[in-house]
């Protein structure tokens, strides 16, 4: 994790300084190691660093090349960068780090805008042309690394927080009234472009976006997630699906190793963290350090799932801390826990996975979970009622969406009521091309808009 920010002026002002220096401080906590700050006339970055890929300052960032006329700001990893610096060094490029960083600059320069679909991982950048004065914006495919936006007058600012924004000033805090709507139906979610702040915007997922000098953008989807099924699929067996998922999984946990500083796990002892800690240990991970967080049993039901844990733990002989929260330390960290959010979440897990993390962080910088297994796996109870469903969207909205458009009717009213956006949206995910089966095209909603704006941001 860490925080970018910037400002692109589309007028004759100079930059803010003090404006990213604000959105620096506001996301202290996503770069604890470092921070920087660039400004070029019409154009600034700036950054919060935590060292995980080349930890010397020669990976600093804001980070220029003066002769390629190219800088970058950017939040993320990417998996695949020692392959992409050897096939950019086989073009003659040179490089002055080891890091991640400056292997995007180059790719970029290298290959333009396409060279985001070459990288494999989770991302957020800003990138300068300093010879055009254009900037290109980019999210990673399932938007794991986030990306706000606040048009202000005269220019256009970028954030890894939604209230480093606020914080920066001259945001139109009111209320988005399709934002709210998509609030109140969707646990809570409100999927990209909106938030509940009709000043700022999300980049979606896959996106790029390019801003010209005069202010124009425009924005491409450079990914989509195809739930077509081949002939060739429908062919496989259950031994064929078994292999081909083990497989993927090796592969999956195999490159988020990549780092330079020890890679620990959070291993809850259900099947998603467990199939997780048990491929890091057979991929010679040594020394592993797990972590579970536990509650207080309240009205008889069980606040932690220890036992589980341990039995995994102790199966891969990891170095496994129990972390129990009491009931009055719940209550009295809430508030820092809210103040840290994004964007409002009502999770019951927030909290937990706020003071998991500030315990994770004395000892590790990087752990693998299993968040989104569900979205993916189709593990949540709605699935089964989709299975062989006429009726998908009255189906899908009947057994997920936390009210219908008559009962919001009688929540919000007046200038905050919008029409009804959320079902339009359903709609809209659950009708696109690649996938006719009705499962399938809510796996395709949940994995590509609920799993991004609700597991991932809770522990983003």
């Amino acid at each position: 994790m860490c925080g970018i920010s910037g400002e692109i002026r589309f007028d004759d002002h100079a930059v803010d300084a003090g404006a990213i220096t604000r959105m620096n401080q506001r996301q202290a906590s996503r770069g604890p190691d470092g921070q920087g700050l660039m400004v070029w006339d019409r154009l600034g970055f700036g950054h919060r660093r935590l060292k995980i890929m080349d930890l010397s300052d020669a990976a600093q960032q804001p980070m220029f090349d003066p002769a390629l006329g190219v800088g970058i700001v950017f939040n993320g990893a990417v998996y695949n960068h020692p392959e992409l610096r050897r096939e950019l060094e086989a073009k003659g490029y040179r490089f002055h780090s080891t890091g991640d960083t400056e292997v995007l600059l180059k790719a970029y320069h290298a290959w333009g805008e396409s060279f985001v679909q070459r990288l494999n991982g989770m991302f957020a950048f800003a990138i300068w042309e300093r010879d055009s004065g254009r900037v290109l914006l980019g999210r990673d495919r399932l938007g794991i690394k986030p990306l706000y936006l606040a048009p202000v007058p005269g220019g256009l600012r970028f954030a890894s927080t939604l209230p480093a924004l606020v914080a920066a000033g001259g945001v139109d805090t009111g209320i988005d009234t399709e934002g709210l709507h998509h609030y109140l139906s969707l646990h809570a979610i409100v999927p990209a472009p909106h938030t509940l702040l009709r000043g700022v915007r999300k980049l979606p997922p896959a996106t790029t976006m390019w801003v010209e000098p005069d202010g124009q953008t425009s924005q491409k989807t450079y990914w989509t997630l195809s739930y077509e099924r081949s002939a060739e699929d429908e062919g496989r067996s259950f031994e064929d699906w078994r292999d081909i998922l083990l497989g993927g999984f090796r592969r999956a946990v195999g490159r988020r190793l990549v780092s330079d500083v020890p890679v620990g796990a959070l291993l809850s002892g259900g099947v998603d963290s467990s199939l997780i800690v048990g491929l890091m240990v057979e991929a010679g991970v040594h020394d592993l350090r797990t972590y579970n967080v536990g509650f207080e049993d309240v009205g008889g039901e069980k606040g932690n799932e220890f036992e589980y844990a341990d039995i995994v733990a102790r199966r891969f002989s990891t170095r496994h801390e129990r972390i129990h929260v009491p009931e009055s330390e719940l209550l009295r960290r809430l508030p820092e826990a809210i103040a840290a959010m994004s964007e409002p979440m009502v999770s019951h897990d927030c909290i937990g996975f706020y003071l998991l993390s500030e315990a994770v962080s004395r000892h590790s910088k990087v752990v693998q979970s299993g968040q989104g297994a569900d979205e993916v796996f189709a593990g949540y109870h709605w699935y089964p009622k989709l299975v062989g469903s006429e009726r998908p969207v009255d189906d899908y909205r009947a057994a997920f969406l936390d009210r219908d458009h008559a009962e919001m009717r009688t929540v919000v009213e007046g200038v905050y009521l919008s029409g009804d956006v959320t079902r339009e949206l359903v709609e809209n995910r659950l009708s696109a091309p690649g996938a006719s089966d009705p499962v399938d095209q809510a796996l395709r909603m949940d994995t590509t808009v609920m799993l991004v704006d609700d597991p991932v941001k809770r522990v983003d």
